[in-house]
């Protein structure tokens, strides 16, 4: 499987090491940077380009994933998800990387190197891995809703049990 990673300077260490040990799994890892400290680089610069190569990769048809790591994630997660067709999650606990394969079919994590030892981040990422999304009807109709959204810019329709303001919105 192949494995996109970026980062910013406060999940350089995190990345390199997480690169490291998935290697020696076996996973095809493609560093997209940083690659040296710099305290005041950009996390867009990196996370955006690994995301884009999650798409380009999987438009040929090739399993790919992302991981994108700064201190929170929440920066990381929010440049990801501006890729058309990424679906970043913000993990933080073995439960939410979990639920972000089983019902959203994530194709990218964010996480937080200040938040969590390597151990834990190492399981987060290990946990989304492993986990297929469960292709339940209502979590792909949601992730529909979500792309068709992405794509057109056209809100999906309100269901009948929701009580209309005066806007009709």
């Amino acid at each position: 499987m192949r494995l996109h990673l970026g980062s910013d300077h406060a999940g350089l260490e995190l990345k390199t090491r997480l690169s490291e040990g998935l290697t020696a799994h076996g996973h095809d890892v493609v560093d997209h940077g940083p690659f040296v400290y710099d305290a005041v680089d950009d996390y867009p610069v990196f996370c955006l380009r690994a995301a884009k190569a999650v798409m380009a990769d999987r438009a040929e048809g090739k399993e790919a994933f992302g991981i994108v790591i700064g201190g929170s994630g929440n920066g990381e997660q929010i440049a990801a998800n501006k890729v058309t067709g990424i679906r970043a999650a913000l993990v933080w606990s073995g439960e939410t990387a979990i639920l972000a394969r089983e019902h959203n079919d994530a194709n990218v994590i964010a996480v937080g190197g200040r938040m969590h030892p390597v151990e834990d981040l190492t399981r987060f990422v290990e946990l989304f891995l492993s986990t297929p999304f469960t292709g339940d009807q209502r979590h792909v109709r949601r992730i529909g809703q979500i792309a068709a959204y992405e794509i057109e810019g056209v809100l999906p329709a309100l269901p009948a049990s929701v009580h209309r303001g005066p806007s009709g919105t």
